[in-house]
């Protein structure tokens, strides 16, 4: 319970505070543009079952890939303030609350290894 409400507040009211923290005078628009973001997550619907509560996104799906996630990192860290900046932002920061929930499963279950969890 404590792990699901942590994950949605990262993914939908956290990202208020980085919109704000991007530009406060458009915090608004970008908090929209910060949720967009969220529609990298389509990908789950190519995976079969769609959802698993106990499944790793970082890995398994395609937009949450080892090849894919070092893009949303350096289009964030390199490319000038803009929109297209914040989207990257979005991306890599939905990708690091996706970790951190597989980080949690990970250590929940005491016969898993790391590597049950990634890839």
């Amino acid at each position: 319970m404590l792990q699901t409400a942590i994950h949605y507040f990262l993914h939908f009211i956290f990202i208020g505070a980085i919109a704000y923290w991007y530009d406060r005078e458009h915090w608004g628009r970008n908090w929209l543009i910060l949720l967009a973001t969220m529609l990298v997550d389509v990908d789950h619907l190519l995976a079969s079952p769609i959802f698993h509560p106990d499944r790793c996104s970082i890995g398994h799906h395609l937009l949450h890939s080892v090849y894919v996630i070092p893009i949303y990192f350096i289009g964030a860290a390199f490319l000038k303030k803009s929109l297209l900046k914040l989207v990257f932002i979005g991306l890599a920061f939905h990708m690091v609350t996706d970790f951190i929930d597989c980080l949690w499963m990970a250590s929940e279950c005491e016969s898993c290894s790391l590597s049950d969890f990634f890839f």
